[in-house]
């Protein structure tokens, strides 16, 4: 009898201790279905792109809940915490591609729309034109320097730290296209600078990222690449101090180099 009382004391205690681990996966099962769903839930991008599989989301670890506080449940809860997670990270993924084609398509229509005012630009005489698009080039470009004629496009084209131009440098950008076709052996360099904060080859990096993301338009616009030449200096050449907030402004910009009618480009620097 002892023996029989001895040994179900250990089988208990076996299965005590067993209950016991599977419990504490269950519960950090729990606890990170519970994590992602919050995340997803409070996420407005993806309860727009992805309303059902959140839904889902939230049912199975409704499910997982409820089952966790019944003896022997712990694979049940595990599953259905583990079905919650997939629900949020498909909600997740899902709303990444809705965005990413809204995103897409944006850029498309605002492409079209370029394409049509430079196609409906070409209506007015080539003559008349161009005399008004020398005006508006010399207007914008301030600064006659050795290296040629400088237009300078600042810092409010661009969000902080990013690399893509916002819509409103397309006037510029299309009265630089509408130009250089009218005047077809001219090239162009664009120089891309920064103020100097961060690194120096994240600044070298993104000073050229800009430069590029104007030169990209242009070609996308009908203008050869090979009239246009690309350079990012980083924080080099500041036109302010870097001290104040206006300073650094100034420093951030991209500058436009025009050559001169043969084609001639200055140095750079």
């Amino acid at each position: 009898m002892k023996h029989s009382h001895v040994l179900g004391c250990l089988v208990l205690a076996g299965l005590a201790s067993l209950y016991g681990c599977a419990s504490q996966r269950s519960e950090a099962a729990l606890e990170q279905a519970s994590t992602d769903f919050q995340k997803v839930k409070e996420d407005a991008s993806v309860l727009r792109a992805a309303p059902r599989d959140v839904i889902r989301a939230g049912e199975s670890l409704a499910r997982a809940d409820r089952l966790s506080s019944y003896w022997g449940s712990g694979e049940d809860v595990q599953h259905y915490a583990y079905l919650s997670q997939r629900y949020s990270a498909i909600a997740r993924e899902h709303s990444n591609q809705v965005l990413n084609e809204e995103r897409a398509a944006k850029l498309e229509l605002e492409r079209q729309r370029l394409q049509l005012a430079l196609r409906e630009s070409k209506l007015l005489s080539v003559q008349q034109q161009g005399k008004w698009l020398e005006e508006q080039i010399m207007a914008m470009a301030t600064t006659q320097t050795d290296r040629g004629l400088v237009m300078t496009l600042g810092d409010v084209l661009f969000d902080t730290g990013e690399a893509e131009l916002k819509n409103s440098a397309n006037r510029v950008v299309l009265k630089i296209v509408q130009f250089l076709q009218l005047n077809p052996k001219r090239v162009v360099r664009i120089e891309g600078y920064t103020d100097s904060t961060g690194g120096k080859q994240e600044n070298l990096k993104l000073s050229r990222d800009r430069a590029q993301a104007v030169a990209d338009v242009l070609v996308d616009l009908g203008i050869d690449d090979k009239r246009i030449q690309v350079e990012g200096y980083g924080d080099q050449y500041p036109v302010d101090v870097n001290a104040s907030e206006r300073g650094r402004a100034q420093n951030r910009r991209v500058e436009i180099v025009f050559s001169d009618e043969k084609g001639q480009l200055g140095a750079a620097r």
